[in-house]
């Protein structure tokens, strides 16, 4: 198998030992994102506490029983159906991990069902909340407001990921060809193309950004002449964006959701927009096609003279 990964058989194997190899693993292996990689190792970790209550340190003595009863614990704790989904998908992942490695020779997840878990609608801003990123006034007139609007321009019209944010290079931009070059998840790269009125834009930050002293190939700075960070970039969209939106949260990728509803409803085909969101398969972007259904369901009952009209018998 390809991505089997080179470990001797042991005879046995400590449990927070084979943790630690599955985060090493999924990491440099699998090249996985630090946020999902520390999503993995908190939820391993719990259930390691779990294990240790029990007296069990090696994984052979993890039957399908234990599994079920951890996943009992946390839906009695009030722990969320989505999060108890997740921490079952990081149980999966390292049980696969374990067995294809040979350290593990029983399947305890065989038997375990995750929980039922209604889908969650994507929060979106709206359009003429979004817009206000272009109103000079909502921005003051500093490197860092300059940087800010339009690092949020990026965001609204790219729909990429704070991390890709986070990780735009100057060289990343193609002003020939009007396209910019991320890397996403896995390492996986696409062009997005760009729209002239962003490129002046970028072109316009790029001047002011002479005006600190870095040598650093990121397009997003701080002031100190350092790349900022996706913790960062979040920080800045919940302060820029609070005073502007009624939605429910807010968030960078609440930017990535009003992009793809956008073109949606904009008549855009959906594999192209899987391509330029950066989705390994029309399974994540499909949840995009209600959202414009309920939009042109709202416009018919909106504008169409009938609409409300009742059924006459």
């Amino acid at each position: 198998m390809q991505n089997r990964p080179l470990l001797r058989t042991f005879a046995s194997m400590n449990v927070k030992q084979s943790i630690d190899l599955y985060l090493d693993y999924a990491r440099n292996q699998r090249r996985m994102s630090p946020f999902t990689v520390k999503a993995y190792e908190t939820d391993l970790l719990r259930f390691l506490g779990f294990l240790n209550a029990l007296d069990i340190t090696d994984v052979e003595q993890i039957s399908p029983r234990e599994p079920r009863q951890f996943q009992a614990i946390c839906m009695q704790d009030g722990l969320a159906p989505r999060s108890i989904l997740r921490m079952l998908s990081s149980l999966r992942g390292w049980n696969k991990f374990l067995l294809r490695s040979e350290l593990l020779h029983t399947d305890f997840m065989a038997r375990t069902t995750a929980p039922h878990t209604p889908k969650n609608q994507p929060v979106s801003f709206r359009r003429e909340e979004a817009e206000h990123i272009y109103d000079l006034a909502t921005f003051p007139d500093t490197f860092a407001g300059h940087r800010n609007r339009l690092l949020l321009r990026m965001l609204y019209e790219t729909g990429i990921r704070r991390s890709e944010a986070a990780s735009i290079l100057t060289s990343s931009i193609d002003v020939g060809a009007r396209t910019l070059r991320i890397v996403g998840k896995r390492n996986k790269e696409r062009i997005i193309p760009l729209q002239q009125e962003l490129l002046n834009a970028i072109n316009s930050y790029l001047v002011i950004r002479q005006t600190i002293s870095s040598d650093d190939p990121h397009l997003f700075l701080s002031e100190k002449g350092k790349p900022i960070s996706p913790q960062q970039i979040y920080t800045i969209v919940r302060t820029c964006m609070t005073p502007l939106s009624n939605a429910d949260h807010v968030s960078p990728h609440v930017f990535r959701h009003t992009f793809a509803s956008l073109i949606l409803n904009q008549g855009g085909n959906i594999d192209a927009i899987k391509e330029l969101l950066g989705h390994s398969s029309l399974n994540a972007t499909e949840i995009y096609t209600h959202v414009s259904q309920q939009h042109l369901l709202q416009s018919y009952k909106q504008a169409h003279p009938r609409a409300n009209t009742k059924k006459q018998s």
